[in-house]
Parts: structure tokens; sequence; C-alpha cells
């Protein structure tokens, strides 16, 4: 018999031995105990199943009383641009993500998202916002307008011409956001002063640099043209 063999028949010998000794703590034993815990722990985790998914049901079959204190409505009724769109929106949702993603207005850019650049500028009511740190919950009252809902009938609006005609968009992709927020200014300022003007702008950054030509183009549409 070779040495192999032998040290097989050894270890198998030793575990037969440990086997017929209950409590001598041989290989078997050990094997045994490992199992018997293996199953233990399995039954528990069947155990707690079967109770949560009780719960799970017992809260559903609650209705609205149930409700974890807090929780927030999925399935959101979102005025955008003059049409209530229905769109099932995660709890930390951003309305940027909401609005390019979900509702395919991709006009709406995500640069920094961490509301710094403006690309995301969006309006709530009157109010601008940048929407990349924007909650979409937050605003499912308000009316949002993006820059798809700008230009009316098929008729650029005055800020978009204005700023075709000052040369302002370059690369373009800070021009959205800049629509937005110029539009929003002459909402409430249709007459506003330059420095007016600069201050309402000021919240856009333009990586080509064109800060002059927007600004000249917010000043032009305040005109008339």
């Amino acid at each position: 018999m070779s040495e192999d063999c032998q040290t097989s028949h050894q270890i198998c010998d030793a575990h037969d031995h440990d086997d017929r000794q209950p409590g001598v703590g041989g290989p078997l034993t050990e094997i045994a105990r490992a199992k018997a815990s293996r199953r233990a722990f399995i039954k528990g985790v069947i155990a707690s199943g079967a109770t949560l998914g009780a719960a799970g049901y017992l809260f559903r079959a609650g209705g609205a009383e149930a409700r974890t204190v807090g929780a927030v409505e999925r399935l959101v009724s979102l005025k955008v641009n003059g049409q209530v769109r229905r769109v099932d929106v995660l709890p930390h949702e951003t309305l940027a993500n909401t609005l390019r993603y979900k509702l395919g207005l991709t006009g709406t850019k995500l640069s920094c998202d961490r509301g710094e650049c403006g690309a995301c500028t969006v309006m709530a009511g009157n109010t601008t916002l940048y929407s990349c740190t924007t909650l979409t919950h937050s605003v499912a009252d308000k009316e949002i307008t993006t820059v798809e809902g700008i230009a009316k009938n098929g008729q650029l609006h005055p800020v978009q011409k204005a700023f075709i005609e000052e040369i302002g968009p370059q690369c373009g992709f800070c021009t959205p956001g800049q629509v937005i927020s110029a539009v929003a200014l002459l909402k409430a300022n249709p007459n506003p002063t330059i420095e007016q003007a600069r201050r309402a702008m000021s919240g856009n950054l333009c990586r080509c640099g064109s800060y002059q030509q927007y600004l000249a183009g917010v000043m032009r549409a305040a005109k008339g043209g």
C-alpha cells in the first residue's frame, strides 16, 4: 500500500473513531455541529421572512392609515410647460433627473450637478432654481417652466431672438439656463438696469466667456428688440 493510501486510511480511521465517541470533539462531531447550527440559522431566517411577509401584507391592507409617517407618494402629477404629466418619482430624485430622464425634456442641462453653474436652471412658478439640487417632490405643487416651454406657437421668445442677434450662444451648453434666467428677470422687471440684469444673470456660468453678449441680449430684449 502506498504512503498516500496509508495516510488516507489513517484519516478515515480517525474520522470513524471520533464519530464513535460522542463528546470527543473530532472532525465529524464538529461538522455535525456546524450543520446543526446552519439548519437552525436557516430555520430562523425562514421564520423571520414569514413574519415580515405577514407584516407587509398587513401594512398594505391597512391602506392610508397604515402608511409610515413621512412616506412620500411616488406617483406625482407635475405641471410642466402648461401640461400635466404623471410621473413615478423616487423620494430623493432631483427635478433635473425627472425632467431629463423621465419626461424627455433634455433642454435642461446637467453639468456641475451641485448648484453652481446654472445650466439646469428652470422656473418654479416665477422663481428660478437649480433643478440639479431641487427635489422633485418639493416643487410638485408648482408650475415648472423649462426652456422647451419658452417659445410659443413656433415663435421664439424675445429673449431667444435677442440672444441670437447679440451672438450670445457659443457652444450653447449654458444657453437654456441663460434663457430661463433672462425670461424670469424680465417677467419680474420688464425694464431692468444693466446692473440689475448683471446680478440676475450672475448665477449662470459660461464656459465660452460670452457674458457680455448674453447681457447685451437681455438689455435688447428689455427694450423690445
